[in-house]
């Protein structure tokens, strides 16, 4: 499956996502949506359908593939003995229990299954870490006659209404000073391929959001208040951060010299932060502690920030893992574990 990416010049700003009920749901789309959702290019695990931002998933189905590996279950309880009170019998119990629990966990080719659970892309496959799967009984079709009725409802009341928020009186959506600025210098990275650039360079970007006109009080009397250079510059400083915590752009010194680099410098062109995280991948990865499973992504991070720079976030950080898997350079032994390729 070929990885479909949002334009970031269309994605509603991070920020705002919450504002969309479907956001914090289960959606219950299509399959064949979810394969077709843009994936984000500011946040990896987040998608889109119609604005939407999903990023978790409801799905009913038919089994028609299967894959299974022999794993071990893990039950804990307390000491039993064969002479338990009454007519209970602990470990016939129990044996009931793992036979119901294996009932609804085995599937075959042809049987009905619910699944809950995030999506990810991972190796150009769009996938459902499922939370919550179960075996579905539904001999009279009752289940899926209900599925049927329902989803499309939901298309139609939700699904399919693109995501906006509340139009002012002119119609057009609201969106604060401070999203317009984030979008307007996010915009000016991809348009001009910046690799770095100070906060100088894109100032002059934000002053038609900030208002030229003497602040005044309800008489019509001018107050004192920050100017508009000096609105402008606390504007840009808060959308820098933004887009710092998205990891579109970090600084790797703290230093009165400013100098940004772009997402596609971290991804690209910083060569040292790319050697630096395959050599704590490669170096940890032959310690007993994570040779099975790997490194976690919070390990990464933590051993980035001590040997590279205390700036690089865990936004960035993931861009350039994925960058790095997407080359074969590393590979995701489980959800934000990686190790050598």
């Amino acid at each position: 499956m070929a990885t479909n990416k949002m334009d970031p010049a269309d994605e509603p700003p991070p920020l705002l996502w919450g504002l969309d009920p479907v956001f914090s749901a289960f959606a219950k789309l299509y399959i064949r949506d979810i394969l077709e959702m843009a994936e984000s290019t500011q946040v990896p695990g987040i998608y889109f359908y119609n604005l939407h931002p999903i990023f978790k998933v409801d799905i009913l189905g038919t089994v028609v593939y299967k894959r299974e590996r022999d794993d071990f279950f893990c039950y804990g309880g307390g000491k039993h003995s064969d002479d338990a009170e009454g007519d209970f019998n602990v470990a016939a119990e129990l044996e009931k229990l793992q036979q119901f629990q294996y009932s609804q966990c085995h599937l075959d080719i042809g049987e009905l299954l619910r699944v809950r659970g995030p999506v990810k892309t991972s190796r150009q496959q769009r996938e459902i870490m499922a939370s919550t799967y179960y075996k579905v009984n539904d001999p009279m079709m009752a289940v899926q006659i209900e599925w049927m009725m329902e989803v499309p409802e939901l298309y139609r009341q939700c699904y399919d209404k693109p995501f906006k928020l509340h139009p002012d009186a002119s119609g057009e959506p609201v969106m604060s000073t401070l999203s317009k600025a984030t979008n307007i210098i996010r915009d000016f990275l991809k348009q001009k391929s910046v690799v770095r650039f100070r906060p100088y360079d894109v100032l002059d970007l934000l002053h038609p959001l900030v208002p030229e006109q003497p602040r005044t009080d309800s008489a019509g009397e001018p107050v004192a208040g920050p100017s508009a250079c000096q609105q402008a510059r606390q504007l840009l400083k808060e959308a820098l951060q933004i887009l710092q915590d998205e990891g579109i752009v970090y600084r790797k010194l703290k230093s009165q010299d400013e100098v940004y680099q772009a997402r596609s410098s971290v991804t690209i062109h910083d060569k040292d932060l790319l050697i630096a995280i395959k050599d704590i991948i490669r170096e940890d990865c032959r310690r007993e502690k994570y040779a099975e499973k790997g490194c976690h992504l919070l390990h990464i991070l933590s051993a980035v920030r001590q040997r590279y720079s205390l700036n690089v976030s865990k936004a960035a950080l993931e861009l350039v893992l994925k960058s790095l898997e997407c080359n074969s350079d590393i590979v995701s032994t489980s959800d934000n574990y990686y190790t050598m390729f």
